[in-house]
Order: structure tokens, then C-alpha cells, then sequence
């Protein structure tokens, strides 16, 4: 070993040497290895028409899907198949509280047909007799009376039966029925939708 290549200096020298003429390492390969797409065409392939091509046909297409839905309503409300029903009158509970009204005879259904009557006589007689028309009017208000009292009595009742048949917890899930019982005891039975399923009398187990 020479004077120099035991001097400090003189093995840096050597060693740097060396390292400059080892085989450089190759670069680390960095991405994807294809270029990157820019942010618009990547938004453009993601795109879907929102707009049909053939707007006529889909349109119509709409249409027919939507006459069929009301045409299975319309025929559910006649039939009472429960598949078809709208929410409101869905359910075991609501198709008691119709069959249970259905099955009685309320005074609220005559009210529209004798109002009518009341009224017709009321101005034939207004400018003659007023003491007879007034007792008509009040005959009309007293019926009415009558009539909300027997719906509130049918109300009632039905609630009795619900929560026996159902429980209390279920029945008031379906919120507030007196406006149900009370609409359905105010409409002639022939008027009434769903259209009853029962008979006078043939009450509800």
C-alpha cells in the first residue's frame, strides 16, 4: 500500500473514485404509466343523458304507467283490494272503521239530501210566511246537531272495539280516526270511497 492510500485524504479520494464509476441505479418508475385525463373529459365520460332521445315516447310511455295506476285505484276503490288502496285508507284498521260505518245507519249521510229539501222549501216559503221559514232553518241546524252528536256516539264505540281487536299502541299509530269516521258518517253510502264491502247490520268481528 502506498504512502498516499494510507493518508485519510487520500482513501476519500480513492472511495469517491469508485462510487463515480459504479453503474448508476435506475430512476424509480413513478404513476400510472399513462398520462392523466383531464378533469372536463373525465366529467364528459361520466355524463348521462338526462333527457331521453325520443322525449314523444317516453312521454307517452309516462302516461300510459300513470293511467294504469289510476285505473288499478279506481277499480280498488270499488273492489277494496288493498293493494291499490291510497295511504289514507290502507291498513286492517281503516278497513274496520269503514265496514263498522258501513254496517250502521248514521243520520250525518241524510244531512246533504234534507238540507237540500230544507233549503228548497225555506225560499218558497221566505216571502210569505216568515215565522215558517224560520223554523225550517232551525230545523236544518237541529239536524245538524243531532248528526254530529251521532257521529261522535258512533266514534266511540268504534274506538272501544279498535283497541280490543288491535290494542290501544297500534290504533293510535294511525293518528287522529275521528275525522275518518266522521267524514265517512256524513256521506251517502252510496257516495262514499271506498265503496262498502258489507251489508246494513253486517257489523265487524
Amino acid at each position: 500500500m502506498s504512502l498516499l492510500e494510507k493518508l485519510p485524504f487520500g482513501r476519500r479520494d480513492r472511495a469517491d473514485a469508485r462510487a463515480s464509476d459504479a453503474p448508476a441505479a435506475p430512476a424509480k418508475k413513478s404513476g400510472k404509466g399513462r398520462p392523466t385525463p383531464k378533469r372536463k373529459d373525465a366529467q364528459a365520460r361520466n355524463l348521462h343523458p338526462i333527457v331521453p332521445a325520443d322525449r314523444k315516447a317516453a312521454k307517452r310511455e309516462a302516461r300510459a304507467k300513470q293511467d294504469e295506476a289510476w285505473e288499478r285505484q279506481r277499480q280498488a276503490m270499488q273492489t277494496g283490494d288493498e293493494r291499490y288502496l291510497p295511504p289514507r285508507d290502507k291498513g286492517p284498521i281503516k278497513r274496520y272503521i269503514r265496514d263498522y260505518v258501513d254496517a250502521r245507519y248514521c243520520l250525518g249521510e241524510w244531512f246533504m239530501p234534507l238540507t237540500l229539501l230544507l233549503l228548497i222549501v225555506f225560499i218558497g216559503f221566505s216571502s210569505q210566511q216568515t215565522l215558517i221559514s224560520y223554523y225550517f232553518m232551525l230545523a236544518i241546524y237541529l239536524y245538524l246537531f243531532i248528526a254530529i252528536g251521532d257521529a261522535v256516539v258512533c266514534w266511540r264505540q268504534l274506538r272501544r272495539r279498535l283497541y280490543a281487536k288491535f290494542g290501544r299502541d297500534k290504533v293510535q299509530e294511525q293518528g287522529t280516526i275521528f275525522w275518518y269516521v266522521f267524514s265517512r258518517c256524513f256521506n251517502l253510502r252510496r257516495w262514499r270511497q271506498p265503496a262498502p264491502q258489507v251489508a246494513r247490520r253486517q257489523y265487524p268481528d
